[in-house]
C-alpha cells in the first residue's frame, strides 16, 4: 500500500509531528513498508492457531495474598521531607 504526501500531511498534524520534505518522503516510505508488511501478515492463515498470550515462556511466581496490618497515617508520614496533614507534599510537575 502506497502513503502518499496528503496522507502524511494529515497523519502527521493529528500527531504533532513536523518533517522538512525528505522527512516526509522517508515516513511515507517507511509507512508504506509497514502497511505492506501487515496485508502479508493478514495473508496467513490463523483459523486453528490460539492467540498469544505472552511471548515469555517462563511462569509467574506468584505468592498468596496475606491479609496483614497496615502503617497508620502518622507512621507513613514520619519520614516525609514536606507533608500537609494527611498527604505527601511534591514539587508541582505542571505549570
Amino acid at each position: 500500500m502506497k502513503i502518499d504526501k496528503t496522507t502524511i500531511k494529515k497523519i502527521s498534524h493529528l500527531a504533532r509531528l513536523e518533517f522538512d520534505e525528505s522527512g516526509a518522503e522517508k515516513m511515507s516510505k517507511d509507512m508504506s513498508q509497514i502497511l505492506d508488511w501487515v496485508e502479508k501478515l493478514n495473508e496467513i492463515n490463523t483459523e486453528n492457531i490460539e492467540p498469544l498470550t505472552t511471548m515469555s515462556s517462563e511462569i509467574n511466581d506468584m505468592r498468596e495474598d496475606i491479609k496483614g496490618t497496615h502503617l497508620d497515617h502518622e507512621a507513613g508520614l514520619k519520614n516525609a521531607p514536606k507533608r500537609d496533614s494527611d498527604y505527601f507534599r511534591v514539587p508541582k510537575v505542571k505549570e
